[in-house]
């Protein structure tokens, strides 16, 4: 980790010195300009939100038993009362914006709450022993085992939105809008709400206002071969699950026997598609399941989060989104959607016909990132994206390096060396106007080790069981938040997170400002290994900036970058013979470099602002 910090000293001012930039003398005309294949015609728009994601139930855990497919009791929980005053402080201080906090709607669970009035679940139809926090139980309420005392589990859960409110930080939740346990009945439900599934004709496999999908005639069978706990017994496990008729499984199989590798915990919501009759659509009127939906949404609105992290949002079809998010934001205006989104051909269909604020750009920009951390890719795939899959709305897709369904970057599984993150998040948090998102753990290298229960050895940190995060547990210090525990190479690594999206969240060039690649101006350079190089520009009339990694881990470039006149011309600065400008390293600091006869090190980031003397 020697490399981390990527200060000022990586930088060599040597004899002879060469300029950063070599600069033509032409012009580039107007209409040139606006065909300029290095830059798009979009007019970037702010929406840098910095978001924290947490898994809820492992943020706040300071145990550190770590037994596989372990208790509550013996693997501990964390709760939503330990996300304290400082935590948030913290978080805030990182440069975030807003808190997604994954996994609070309750859900099915083989941990039993009967006591506090919740139904016990039977381990045949539940993954892990702590539950998928995507199979909701109750739309209703939240996840008991979040809750010091369960039975003040929403209490708890309002104090810490208010709590979050009070750092100036704002709140995301999830929302799940494909599938529901087998299991759902929400106890919690206001006076007057009708249960999903209540009314429903079940003697028809598809009725327009059914809320689930039917197989009249066939019992559910569980599927063959599954192991709830491994070596254990789950609650309830008998290899048996009443449910006559059997309902449609989560993942859009029809059959009263899904596999063990299908969504088999979960049923399938009807938004009105007739999946086995040509997927024929029956939206007016408007189904019954489309407005129990949107009143679910409401009641957490209600609450004051502001806003919602939609789970998989193209298996619900556009035409419901439409409907319910111009409601959802006549009831708090506020209120972001984001939408969890892989088909990069519908990305446009969902942001403009379905109003979500932003998208997922994992198929696009975090593959690509990835291959490149990999040393299996190459910059032409970041070129593809800005220039080709989200040109005209780059500034509505959500950049990421982990979440909850990703591998850890710090994983044997991915790159096994969390500086390899060094350039990829630079380009994550700077390449556009849209939102960022960090992972809890990820700045601290978190590598996602062990076999937990149900999510085996996998390189991801599980959902599924009760876990302690043991890098960072060490920053959480027994819930005192200061990192007491981490190792010096971890220390700078979250110092390195901490500094670029602060930048990130600052600077008026990357909040709003255009963007223009610079790898054609330099393809011809004999340091400019494009395969490991990448650098582009970031600009306003207030700022210019110029952001250059890179990705090689193991080889150190010395070239000499090039801006062309159409760059100068389009960030309004004179690019004469007489004009002499400082560059001034934003992100690793140092004095304002007259000249630059720069080293670019192996996993390095630079984010230089141009300044004329």
């Amino acid at each position: 980790m020697k490399n981390l910090l990527l200060a000022a000293g990586l930088l060599t001012l040597a004899a002879p010195s060469l300029p950063l930039f070599s600069v033509p003398t032409t012009h580039l005309t107007a209409p040139a300009l606006a065909a300029d294949p290095n830059t798009t015609d979009e007019v970037p728009q702010d929406h840098k939100l910095i978001i924290y994601q947490m898994m809820t139930r492992l943020f706040g855990n300071k145990v550190a038993l770590n037994k596989p497919y372990g208790t509550l009791a013996e693997n501990g929980c964390g709760k939503f009362n330990d996300i304290t005053d400082k935590a948030l402080d913290e978080i805030k201080a990182l440069g975030a914006s807003h808190v997604w906090y994954t996994g609070v709607i309750e859900h099915a669970t083989m941990t039993d709450f009967s006591a506090h009035g919740i139904p016990a679940d039977d381990a045949d139809v539940v993954k892990g022993r702590a539950g998928s926090p995507y199979a909701i139980k109750d739309y209703y309420d939240v996840a008991p085992d979040l809750a010091v005392v369960p039975g003040n589990r929403m209490a708890e859960y309002e104090a810490l939105i208010r709590r979050t409110h009070a750092h100036g930080l704002k709140v995301l939740m999830d929302f799940v809008p494909n599938h529901v346990a087998r299991s759902y009945k929400s106890d919690a439900k206001p006076a007057g709400v009708v249960d999903l599934g209540a009314t429903d004709d079940k003697t028809k496999a598809f009725g327009p206002q059914n809320n689930f999908y039917y197989l009249p005639g066939q019992a559910f069978v569980v599927p063959a071969g599954y192991n709830p706990l491994g070596p254990l017994k789950g609650p309830r496990e008998d290899g048996k699950y009443a449910e006559n008729p059997a309902k449609a499984t989560g993942n859009d199989v029809f059959s009263a026997a899904p596999s063990v590798d299908d969504w088999f915990e979960t049923v399938k919501l009807n938004y009105g598609v007739d999946y086995q009759h040509g997927r024929a659509m029956h939206f007016s009127p408007v189904p019954d399941t489309w407005k129990k939906m949107r009143d679910i949404l409401v009641f957490w609105a209600q609450k004051d989060v502001d806003g919602f992290r939609c789970d998989m949002v193209e298996m619900v079809p556009v035409e419901f989104w439409a409907y319910v998010i111009p409601e959802l934001k006549k009831v708090k205006p506020g209120l972001v959607f984001i939408g969890e989104a892989y088909n990069n051909k519908e990305y446009k269909t969902y942001l403009e016909k379905g109003h979500f604020d932003y998208l997922y750009d994992k198929v696009g920009l975090y593959d690509g990132l990835r291959r490149l951390m990999r040393n299996e890719g190459n910059t032409d795939d970041l070129t593809h994206v800005w220039q080709q899959e989200s040109r005209g709305f780059s500034s509505h897709m959500l950049r990421f390096l982990e979440n909850h369904d990703e591998q850890r970057i710090a994983s044997k599984d991915f790159s096994t060396d969390p500086l390899r993150a060094v350039p990829a998040m630079t380009v994550t948090a700077t390449l556009a106007s849209g939102p960022v998102m960090l992972y809890f753990g990820q700045e601290v290298g978190e590598p996602g080790r062990g076999s937990e229960g149900f999510s085996s050895e996998d390189g991801r940190t599980t959902i599924f069981d009760y876990w302690g995060v043991p890098e960072h547990q060490k920053w959480l210090n027994q819930g005192k938040c200061d990192g007491g525990k981490l190792s010096a190479e971890q220390r700078k690594l979250r110092d390195f997170y901490k500094r670029l999206l602060t930048l990130s969240s600052t600077s008026d060039a990357i909040r709003r400002g255009r963007f223009y690649e610079l790898q054609d101006a330099n393809n011809l350079g004999k340091q400019y290994n494009q395969r490991h190089l990448y650098a582009y520009l970031r600009y306003t009339n207030q700022q210019q900036l110029l952001v250059v990694v890179n990705f090689s881990p193991d080889k150190a470039y010395k070239p000499g970058l090039t801006i062309p006149a159409a760059a100068f011309q389009a960030m309004g600065i004179s690019n004469t013979a007489q004009a002499t400008y400082t560059y001034t390293d934003l992100l690793n600091g140092g004095e304002p470099l007259q000249v630059l006869n720069e080293v670019l090190e192996p996993l390095s980031a630079h984010i230089y602002e141009i300044k004329r003397k």
